[in-house]
């Protein structure tokens, strides 16, 4: 089921954008709004979802003393929003995070710099942990992979 959710959100990203064009009009026939025009004769674009595997991470959550707050690429911090900190991965990587002891999954965005206290490699919003299973415990090993599309780039999940 968690992987079907996956692949419907991706296919609706990869359809929204492979779908839509800008079209380049004039602002004094359009009252300065961009046009989108959807060709009929487009086809989406069609790519592999891959999923690295980067190994097994210590991982801990942090969440109602930062909520609110900017994360170290600007956003607004949300502690129930499924995102994550590193120290080294790039803003906007995408990963699925699995609980080793229950299974459960959860796929976060980094956006924030961390953890900070020696032995942790993750620092997971509060809405990641509970995906997880994972608040009461507060420190568990998880299995990490980067989820990547083949030949895709995206700007809209690029903050940096």
């Amino acid at each position: 089921m968690r992987t079907l959710k996956l692949i419907f959100i991706i296919s609706l990203l990869l359809v929204t954008v492979g779908f839509i064009s800008w079209s380049d009009s004039s602002a004094s026939e359009n009252n300065g709004v961009d046009q989108i025009s959807v060709s009929k004769d487009a086809k989406p674009n069609v790519s592999n979802v891959n999923f690295e595997n980067l190994g097994v991470m210590v991982a801990s959550w942090y969440g109602p003393g930062f909520h609110g707050k900017l994360t170290a690429n600007g956003e607004t911090y949300n502690q129930m929003a499924l995102t994550a900190a590193h120290k080294e991965m790039p803003f906007g990587t995408f990963l699925r995070i699995t609980n080793q002891k229950n299974g459960k999954s959860v796929i976060v965005r980094i956006n924030d710099r961390g953890p900070y206290i020696e032995g942790r490699d993750l620092d997971l919003s509060m809405g990641s942990a509970l995906a997880l299973g994972m608040v009461k415990k507060g420190v568990i090993k998880v299995k990490v992979e980067e989820i990547t599309l083949d030949d895709y780039y995206s700007p809209f999940v690029t903050l940096n």
